[in-house]
């Protein structure tokens, strides 16, 4: 693979960073491996508390066209206080808006919340556009407020083999967020191959990602059991080869809390307890939240609430 030395601006040289060469993904063993998570059972305490950690671990996301500061402050609340008290649910960890919408989260969690603000960045959901548009837009969400910043890579430059490109610019990125975690948006559905997944994940994590991330949520296939596996065990080597432990976010397409928790057994058995956590593991959301509400409801008090006695993200 190409070194990779020169920043976005072209002004700044940097040492060389070279990607090793990444062995093939081996499709049947991810597929059979992925599949398995879906096969195990988890006894009702512990079921109970995978639950709760499924909830502690969401970005409550809205990105719709007709977003406004009333419906993302209603997105806070709820990302507060998910489910009636007596049911001890945590706080999410985080929601997710555009850009304009930052400043609006950001007035109504406060300063000091225990729940992020997450904004999306970088030309979302396309990543088509003019680099110092996406670092400029960066800036501005960070300015306003956001403590993550969702960013989604080029491609169109990764699909022609410009790994360099995409490399710089998520290095560009990461220094254009300053404190705020870096969330990189591979959007796999576009990606065609594990192969690809797995060269996507590492150049991002050698660039600097906190985080890697399946899709946009915009593109079919959006998070798959398979695509993520792949992703933790790129970031699995990633922390043997360096010791630096990078998160990751699935997201778009995970619905029940069924499929929530075949994503935990899968984080825990191959990255370990370690990555049990909101710091280290997301789910990116926007319909998830109810029906894993729903099953806490039914594991505390014994039967199932309707699905409109929750309220909507």
């Amino acid at each position: 693979m190409k070194s990779m030395a020169l920043s976005q601006r072209g002004d700044t040289p940097r040492p060389a960073v070279r990607v090793p060469e990444i062995p093939a993904v081996d499709a049947v063993m991810v597929e059979e491996r992925a599949s398995s998570f879906t096969k195990r059972s988890l006894k009702t305490r512990a079921k109970l508390a995978g639950l709760k950690m499924v909830v502690s671990m969401m970005d409550l996301t809205t990105l719709e066209g007709k977003d406004t500061p009333g419906k993302v402050a209603y997105l806070c609340r709820k990302a507060l206080q998910p489910a009636v008290p007596q049911h001890a649910v945590p706080p999410c960890a985080a929601v997710c808006v555009y850009p304009n919408m930052v400043k609006h989260a950001r007035k109504f969690l406060g300063q000091d919340s225990l729940v992020h603000v997450a904004s999306v960045a970088t030309g979302f959901p396309s990543g088509q556009y003019p680099m110092r548009t996406k670092l400029e837009e960066v800036r501005r969400v960070v300015a306003a407020g956001a403590d993550e910043v969702d960013m989604v890579i080029d491609r169109g430059a990764f699909l022609a083999g410009d790994h360099a490109r995409v490399f710089d610019e998520v290095a560009a990125t990461k220094e254009a967020c300053g404190v705020a975690h870096l969330k990189v948006i591979l959007e796999t559905g576009e990606l065609v191959t594990y192969d690809n997944v797995r060269l996507a994940s590492e150049i991002a994590m050698q660039a600097g990602a906190d985080f890697i991330k399946t899709s946009t949520g915009k593109i079919n296939p959006a998070a798959t059991l398979p695509v993520t596996l792949v992703m933790l065990e790129a970031i699995r080597d990633h922390f043997f080869t360096t010791g630096i432990r990078v998160g990751m976010k699935p997201a778009g397409g995970i619905r029940t809390a069924k499929q929530a928790l075949a994503y935990l057994v899968m984080v825990k058995e191959t990255l370990g307890d370690d990555w049990l956590t909101p710091d280290l593991f997301r789910f990116g959301a926007s319909t998830l939240l109810n029906d894993v509400l729903m099953q806490i409801a039914k594991t505390v008090d014994g039967n199932y609430q309707g699905a409109d006695y929750f309220s909507l993200p």
